[in-house]
């Protein structure tokens, strides 16, 4: 079982230096995108709900 944890770890650390990690200005511009997204996404689906809710309080 140990080396079973051993392999493992020693591949993961071969496979870690692989990574191509980003720039601090890409991993910036990259977290802005997210953000802008999510909160698009967050207003669209504000706006759904309060016409549904609305429209659901006017027929009941």
């Amino acid at each position: 079982m140990k080396e079973k944890i051993v392999a493992f770890v020693t591949d993961a650390v071969k496979e870690m230096k692989k990574v191509t990690w980003p720039r601090p200005d890409e991993l910036r511009e990259s977290t802005i995108i997210v953000l802008v997204v999510c909160g698009v996404i967050a207003g669209f689906v504000f706006g759904v709900d309060w016409v549904v809710s609305n429209v659901l309080k006017a027929i009941l």
